[in-house]
């Protein structure tokens, strides 16, 4: 009860959050379902069903991403003195946001029920009703408790990822350390997917459900694609930390100054998200240089708006954050003679640099998976 009074009394940012939230979790939802349709259709291609599972898994990640950086953004998730007087501390604060993520997420998950058993023309009298029935249905019935343990996955994944997310923010934060992991990362899926690419005449049929060229990727093609993708995003607060120190470094102007160490202070929250749009966009214009972009259908688009939005959703989410965790400090500077020019200078030289290091990297994110892809 306390989550949603909490989330009724919010303010109409949290609650954007929370429709943000919901609409990726449905998206999953959707994913998850159709899948299993699909599975249910045809029984004796069981390998390819695991694999349509398999593959949900990656706007999955994106949505527990995003549920991360919304728990971490809500007011409820921070420690109060209203919330203290109730006996609700510190140690009960993750409980508290795993509750407010997952009632956005069972809202999600209701309405992808609905909108699929529409579509598959099981409930009646609604525009477009059995409009997929070919794609959704194939003949198959949909067990159901099956489908609503699909539909917990994701509610269920969001709400863990937050709790732990509000758990470790009293924790310190020092400077990432995580651009050698990332880069190792990098390189051995890159050898991955040379070593997989020479078996690609024997592996017969790939592992991804997508259209050619991508369906006929071998498994170590999709491992090394996998494992470049978290090397990249391992390596973004790493990238953005060092991004903030060259700012700085020398004998910077105030610009500079204010610029450098912002970024770097924000390195380890603002580099991971705005790395896994980084590697979004990369994975899109390697798709579109496979010639492959245009024929991924309507749930292979519907996955990859999924992912974008989740990814999008959470580097605004993280900047929205800390432009409002900095404003005693700007109120600070303010008062000492700081001009607003100034800050809005130095707010625009941060997001000029991250936009000179990140912008190449996806160009490089897609020429590795390319590469990884055409050994």
């Amino acid at each position: 009860m306390l989550a949603l009074r909490l989330a009724r009394g919010s303010d109409p940012a949290a609650l954007a959050r929370r429709l943000l939230l919901a609409c990726a979790t449905a998206g999953v939802g959707f994913l998850l379902l159709s899948a299993l349709a699909r599975a249910a259709a045809h029984p004796e291609d069981g390998r390819l069903a695991a694999v349509r599972l398999l593959w949900c898994l990656v706007p999955l990640a994106s949505t527990a991403q995003l549920a991360v950086a919304v728990a971490r953004a809500d007011p409820a998730g921070s420690p109060r003195s209203g919330l203290a007087a109730a006996g609700l501390g510190p140690t009960r604060l993750p409980v508290l946001a795993a509750l407010s993520t997952a009632v956005a997420g069972l809202l999600g998950s209701a309405l992808a029920l609905l909108v699929f058993l529409h579509l598959r023309g099981d409930l009646s009298g609604l525009p477009f009703d059995g409009a997929a029935t070919g794609p959704l249905n194939g003949g198959g019935s949909l067990p159901l408790g099956a489908a609503l343990t699909l539909l917990a996955v994701a509610p269920a994944t969001a709400a863990g990822a937050s709790a732990l997310a509000v758990r470790g923010t009293a924790a310190p934060m020092p400077a990432p350390a995580g651009l050698p992991w990332g880069t190792a990362l990098i390189a051995g899926g890159l050898a991955l997917g040379t070593l997989a690419g020479d078996a690609a005449a024997e592996a017969g049929s790939g592992w991804l459900p997508l259209p050619a060229p991508l369906d006929a990727v071998p498994l170590g093609v999709v491992a090394g694609w996998a494992s470049i993708a978290v090397g990249v995003v391992l390596t973004g607060p790493g990238l953005s930390f060092l991004c903030g120190r060259a700012l700085a470094f020398g004998q910077p102007s105030a610009l500079r100054l204010l610029a450098g160490r912002g970024l770097a202070e924000e390195a380890r929250r603002l580099g991971r998200p705005v790395a896994a749009l980084t590697v979004a966009l990369g994975a899109l214009l390697a798709a579109e240089r496979l010639g492959a972009l245009g024929a991924f259908g309507f749930f292979g688009g519907l996955g990859a708006a999924v992912v974008l939005a989740g990814v999008a959703g959470t580097v605004a989410t993280v900047a929205l954050q800390v432009r409002g965790e900095r404003r005693e400090a700007v109120a600070a500077l303010t008062k000492v003679g700081t001009g607003r020019r100034t800050l809005r200078g130095a707010a625009l030289l941060r997001g000029a640099a991250l936009g000179a290091v990140f912008g190449p990297l996806a160009w490089l994110t897609a020429e590795l998976l390319l590469l990884a892809a055409r050994a």
